[in-house]
């Protein structure tokens, strides 16, 4: 028995058309899953690092400082210098 000349049931399509009906599936999926990710990313906020100290202001200039050092932006007479300038400070 056949309802609408076929096509409903694929008879018109082949199989090119049933790939691509699961290729189609298959993004729909993919998209959706990959918008709940990004959703709840977004809602949870930012990550933050596990080595870095934001909520204290005592210590971060002095990261800051070596961190400078540590890439070889500031040599070791420079980080000694401001380090004991940042510990005058206090």
């Amino acid at each position: 028995m056949m309802y609408g000349d076929g096509w409903m049931w694929g008879n018109s399509m082949g199989w090119g058309g049933w790939v691509l009906m699961s290729i189609m599936m298959a993004l729909v999926w993919a998209l959706v899953i990959a918008g709940t990710v990004l959703a709840i990313r977004f809602l949870t906020g930012p990550r933050q690092s596990a080595g870095h100290s934001h909520g204290t202001r005592e210590g971060s200039a002095e990261d800051v400082l070596a961190e400078r050092f540590a890439r070889g932006e500031i040599d070791e007479d420079e980080y000694r210098r401001r380090a004991t300038l940042l510990r005058e400070r206090r």
